[in-house]
């Protein structure tokens, strides 16, 4: 079993910037390539980002050129950034070690004047 808890969400400006955080626990060996996806209000959960366990990065077209994801494998984290914050932004973001069943919580991301 994984246990993933994202953090970081909140109420951001447009044009604004925010790091979410996702903190990993329990059988942690299988986390190899994990990602952060979204969903908006009645649309269907979306990929943001994906990074492997070595690094190599994957990006959405939606957030492509706003977004950084990294990941701290000494601490078993993953973040997501964004920059240039809009308004379609925003959603519920969940953390998610691709090719499990395991999913975070989410965290809800709301950009609004």
């Amino acid at each position: 079993q994984v246990q993933l808890v994202e953090s970081g969400g909140g109420l951001v400006r447009p044009g604004g910037s925010l790091r979410l955080s996702c903190a990993a626990s329990g059988s942690i060996e299988s986390l190899r390539t994990m990602g952060w996806y979204r969903q908006a209000p009645g649309k269907e959960r979306e990929l943001v980002a994906h990074i492997s366990k070595s690094g190599k990065t994957t990006y959405a077209g939606p957030v492509k050129g706003r977004s950084t994801i990294a990941r701290d494998n000494a601490k078993n984290t993953v973040y997501l950034e964004i920059h240039s914050l809009l308004p379609e932004d925003t959603a519920v973001y969940y953390c998610h070690v691709l090719f499990t069943p395991y999913w975070g919580q989410g965290t809800q991301v709301t950009v609004s004047s």
